[in-house]
Protein backbone atom coordinates (compact mmCIF):
# COMPACT_ATOMS: atom_id res chain seq x y z
CA UNK A 1 0.00 0.00 0.00
CA UNK A 2 2.86 2.19 0.69
CA UNK A 3 4.18 1.65 -2.32
CA UNK A 4 1.01 3.04 -4.14
CA UNK A 5 0.87 6.36 -2.40
CA UNK A 6 4.65 6.98 -3.60
CA UNK A 7 2.95 6.53 -6.74
CA UNK A 8 0.55 8.90 -6.76
CA UNK A 9 3.03 11.39 -5.20
CA UNK A 10 5.30 11.53 -7.93
CA UNK A 11 3.23 12.41 -10.39
CA UNK A 12 4.93 15.28 -12.53
CA UNK A 13 6.33 18.18 -10.53
CA UNK A 14 8.41 20.45 -13.30
CA UNK A 15 8.79 20.75 -17.07
CA UNK A 16 9.74 18.36 -19.38
CA UNK A 17 12.95 18.90 -21.76
CA UNK A 18 11.05 19.25 -24.79
CA UNK A 19 8.85 22.06 -23.07
CA UNK A 20 12.10 23.68 -21.72
CA UNK A 21 13.69 23.47 -25.50
CA UNK A 22 10.38 25.17 -27.32
CA UNK A 23 10.05 28.42 -24.80
CA UNK A 24 14.28 28.29 -25.34
CA UNK A 25 13.53 28.52 -29.47
CA UNK A 26 10.44 31.04 -28.91
CA UNK A 27 12.52 33.33 -27.06
CA UNK A 28 15.40 32.62 -29.71
CA UNK A 29 13.04 33.73 -32.42
CA UNK A 30 11.94 36.21 -30.84
CA UNK A 31 15.15 38.02 -29.89
CA UNK A 32 16.29 37.37 -33.60
CA UNK A 33 13.81 39.66 -34.86
CA UNK A 34 13.89 42.29 -32.17
CA UNK A 35 17.67 42.67 -32.11
CA UNK A 36 17.77 44.36 -35.45
CA UNK A 37 14.97 46.76 -35.58
CA UNK A 38 15.89 47.76 -31.92
CA UNK A 39 19.48 48.49 -33.85
CA UNK A 40 17.61 50.44 -36.46
CA UNK A 41 15.73 52.75 -34.15
CA UNK A 42 18.40 53.65 -32.01
CA UNK A 43 20.78 54.60 -35.14
CA UNK A 44 17.74 56.90 -36.56
CA UNK A 45 17.29 58.51 -32.91
CA UNK A 46 20.61 59.57 -33.21
CA UNK A 47 20.57 60.40 -36.92
CA UNK A 48 17.24 62.70 -35.88
CA UNK A 49 19.69 64.74 -33.18
CA UNK A 50 20.65 66.47 -36.42
CA UNK A 51 17.64 66.90 -37.57
CA UNK A 52 16.51 68.75 -33.98
CA UNK A 53 19.91 70.96 -34.32
CA UNK A 54 19.38 71.93 -37.57
CA UNK A 55 16.08 73.60 -36.78
CA UNK A 56 17.53 76.99 -35.86
CA UNK A 57 19.57 76.94 -39.26
CA UNK A 58 16.36 76.59 -41.46
CA UNK A 59 14.91 79.11 -39.54
CA UNK A 60 17.68 81.28 -40.11
CA UNK A 61 17.41 80.60 -43.83
CA UNK A 62 13.57 81.31 -43.95
CA UNK A 63 13.90 84.84 -42.17
CA UNK A 64 16.47 85.71 -45.20
CA UNK A 65 13.75 84.25 -47.61
CA UNK A 66 11.27 86.20 -46.63
CA UNK A 67 12.89 89.36 -45.95
CA UNK A 68 14.95 89.14 -49.14
CA UNK A 69 13.15 87.44 -51.72
CA UNK A 70 16.44 85.46 -52.98
CA UNK A 71 18.73 82.92 -50.94
CA UNK A 72 21.74 84.16 -53.11
CA UNK A 73 22.86 86.30 -49.79
CA UNK A 74 23.51 83.10 -47.25
CA UNK A 75 26.98 82.38 -48.20
CA UNK A 76 28.70 79.02 -47.60
CA UNK A 77 31.01 78.53 -44.15
CA UNK A 78 27.81 80.14 -41.94
CA UNK A 79 27.99 78.22 -39.11
CA UNK A 80 26.31 78.45 -35.49
CA UNK A 81 28.20 81.44 -34.02
CA UNK A 82 28.63 83.51 -37.14
CA UNK A 83 24.55 83.21 -37.06
CA UNK A 84 24.37 84.24 -33.52
CA UNK A 85 23.65 80.86 -32.49
CA UNK A 86 24.52 78.55 -29.50
CA UNK A 87 26.89 75.79 -30.76
CA UNK A 88 25.32 73.37 -32.85
CA UNK A 89 27.22 70.12 -31.23
CA UNK A 90 25.62 67.35 -30.13
CA UNK A 91 26.15 64.26 -28.68
CA UNK A 92 26.38 62.69 -32.21
CA UNK A 93 26.44 65.48 -34.10
CA UNK A 94 30.10 67.35 -34.82
CA UNK A 95 28.83 70.51 -36.83
CA UNK A 96 26.41 72.11 -38.67
CA UNK A 97 27.35 74.81 -41.19
CA UNK A 98 26.03 76.30 -44.52
CA UNK A 99 27.25 74.98 -48.12
CA UNK A 100 26.39 76.73 -51.47
CA UNK A 101 23.59 76.70 -52.42
CA UNK A 102 23.07 77.15 -49.64
CA UNK A 103 22.80 74.01 -48.06
CA UNK A 104 22.71 72.77 -44.69
CA UNK A 105 25.34 70.55 -43.91
CA UNK A 106 25.60 68.26 -40.19
CA UNK A 107 28.35 65.73 -39.74
CA UNK A 108 28.21 63.34 -37.57
CA UNK A 109 31.00 62.06 -35.14
CA UNK A 110 32.71 59.19 -35.17
CA UNK A 111 32.58 58.61 -31.59
CA UNK A 112 30.50 60.21 -28.93
CA UNK A 113 31.18 62.87 -25.66
CA UNK A 114 31.49 59.38 -23.48
CA UNK A 115 34.64 58.19 -26.01
CA UNK A 116 32.20 55.22 -27.29
CA UNK A 117 32.09 54.74 -30.92
CA UNK A 118 29.39 56.40 -32.66
CA UNK A 119 27.06 53.40 -33.96
CA UNK A 120 27.61 51.91 -37.71
CA UNK A 121 25.32 54.18 -40.33
CA UNK A 122 25.95 56.95 -38.57
CA UNK A 123 29.29 57.36 -37.84
CA UNK A 124 30.89 60.03 -39.89
CA UNK A 125 28.17 60.36 -41.91
CA UNK A 126 26.54 63.32 -43.24
CA UNK A 127 22.93 64.58 -43.68
CA UNK A 128 22.32 67.88 -46.31
CA UNK A 129 18.89 69.67 -45.73
CA UNK A 130 18.34 71.49 -49.19
CA UNK A 131 15.70 74.59 -49.63
CA UNK A 132 13.70 74.33 -52.71
CA UNK A 133 12.78 77.90 -53.56
CA UNK A 134 8.42 77.87 -54.35
CA UNK A 135 7.19 78.16 -57.51
CA UNK A 136 5.25 81.25 -56.79
CA UNK A 137 6.16 84.48 -55.41
CA UNK A 138 6.29 84.66 -51.79
CA UNK A 139 5.86 80.88 -51.24
CA UNK A 140 7.53 79.38 -48.21
CA UNK A 141 10.72 77.16 -48.57
CA UNK A 142 10.18 73.30 -48.83
CA UNK A 143 12.68 71.31 -47.05
CA UNK A 144 14.19 68.13 -48.77
CA UNK A 145 16.57 66.24 -46.63
CA UNK A 146 19.22 63.46 -48.34
CA UNK A 147 22.48 61.74 -47.73
CA UNK A 148 24.34 63.56 -51.05
CA UNK A 149 24.77 67.21 -51.12
CA UNK A 150 26.80 66.77 -48.15
CA UNK A 151 30.59 66.82 -47.90
CA UNK A 152 31.53 63.54 -46.87
CA UNK A 153 29.88 59.93 -47.21
CA UNK A 154 26.33 60.11 -46.42
CA UNK A 155 24.53 58.44 -44.07
CA UNK A 156 22.81 54.82 -45.18
CA UNK A 157 19.48 56.12 -46.88
CA UNK A 158 17.02 54.03 -44.45
CA UNK A 159 18.22 56.08 -41.49
CA UNK A 160 17.68 59.95 -43.33
CA UNK A 161 15.16 61.67 -41.14
CA UNK A 162 12.03 62.13 -43.16
CA UNK A 163 10.63 66.01 -43.97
Amino acid sequence: MKNLQTMKHSVQKGFTLIELMIVVAIIGILAALAIPAYTDYTIKSRVGEGASLSGAFKTATEVYWSENGTLSGIVAGLNATTLGLSAAEGEYVSSILFLTGPIIDIQYKTTTKLGAAAPTGANTGCIAYVPTRPSTTGGNLIWTVNATGCTGSGVATKYVPRT
